[in-house]
C-alpha cells in the first residue's frame, strides 16, 4: 500500500494541476486527482501557488478546512470504489448515490464515514476497522431511506 508523506500528497495535486493547464499526459493517479480537483474549482488558486501552499498548517480546531485532505479522501474514496474494498463499499455508494441524487455529495457522506473509521483507528492505535465504517454508512443510508 503506497502511504504517501504530506508532501507527497501535496506535491501529486500540484503536479497534476499544472500538467492539467499545461496539457501534459497525467499518471493513472493524476487522472483520479484531476477529477476531484475539477469537482473542487474553490481549490483551484491554491493549486497555483504551491510555494504558498506546501508547507502551510491547516488548523481544524479554528475551523480551517486542509484543501488537500479532503481532496486526498475523494482519491482514496475512488480508489476503494475502483477496486470493491472494503467489500461492499460498492453497495453502499450506490445506494447513497441513488438517495442523494450525484456521485459528489455520496462521497461527502461515505468521507464522513471514512473519516470516523480513521479517528477510531488512530486513537485506539490499531488498524482501520471497516465494521465502523460499514455501521457508520449504514446509518447514512437509513437517514435516507
Amino acid at each position: 500500500m503506497f502511504k504517501p508523506s504530506r508532501e507527497q500528497a501535496r506535491q501529486l495535486f500540484f503536479d497534476t494541476w499544472r500538467k492539467y493547464r499545461q496539457q501534459e499526459t497525467l499518471s493513472g493517479i493524476e487522472t483520479i486527482a484531476l477529477e476531484v480537483i475539477l469537482q473542487h474549482p474553490e481549490y483551484h488558486n491554491i493549486l497555483e501557488d504551491a510555494d504558498y501552499y506546501r508547507d502551510k498548517d491547516y488548523l481544524p480546531e479554528i475551523g480551517d478546512i486542509n484543501p488537500f485532505l479532503h481532496m486526498s479522501m475523494h482519491v482514496a474514496i475512488k480508489e476503494q470504489l475502483s477496486i470493491d474494498q472494503p467489500t461492499g463499499i460498492c453497495k453502499r455508494f450506490s445506494h447513497l448515490r441513488m438517495s442523494l441524487g450525484n456521485e459528489h455529495d455520496a462521497s461527502h457522506h461515505v468521507m464522513e464515514c471514512l473519516a470516523e473509521m480513521l479517528w477510531h483507528a488512530q486513537r485506539n492505535q490499531t488498524t482501520p476497522d471497516a465494521s465502523i465504517y460499514f455501521d457508520c454508512l449504514d446509518r447514512q443510508l437509513n437517514l435516507r431511506n
